[in-house]
């Protein structure tokens, strides 16, 4: 049985890269090590150092023309991403588990991503989205 081992980051939508940045960018411990703020969809920042280390992600969505300060897709947060030190086997847990499966809604089969993870994404029984890495 695979198991989760720590929560490697948390993913906020955000509507505004440039200022969400110029926030998080000045506050003491957090490290710009991918995006910023002229980027058009996806920063990330380090906080703490060695074993300790979590990131937060900061993902860009588009207002709704219909109420500006709604993000598109509703009251989505953004995503909890966990490590986990077997994501194949913990996917093939959640999808085969008649109980846990009856409860989520699984997004994608694991991938591997350009940032050296390997990952799937579920929906919880609450529509929250959660992601579950392995480092490559």
């Amino acid at each position: 049985m695979s198991q989760v081992t720590r929560i490697s980051a948390i993913t906020l939508v955000i509507t505004n890269m440039e200022k969400s940045c110029n926030f998080y960018s000045n506050i003491p411990g957090f490290k710009l090590i991918h995006g910023g703020s002229s980027n058009d969809f996806f920063t990330t920042y380090q906080v703490g150092k060695f074993k300790n280390i979590t990131h937060l992600n900061l993902e860009l969505k588009k207002l709704s023309k219909d109420n500006p300060s709604q993000p598109i897709n509703g009251n989505h947060f953004g995503r909890i991403i966990f490590y986990t030190d077997n994501v194949d086997r913990l996917y093939s847990y959640f999808k085969n588990n008649i109980l846990i499966s009856k409860l989520i809604l699984i997004e994608n089969e694991p991938m591997d991503a350009p940032w050296n993870e390997r990952y799937f994404h579920i929906q919880e029984p609450d529509g929250f989205q959660l992601s579950f890495a392995q480092p490559i």
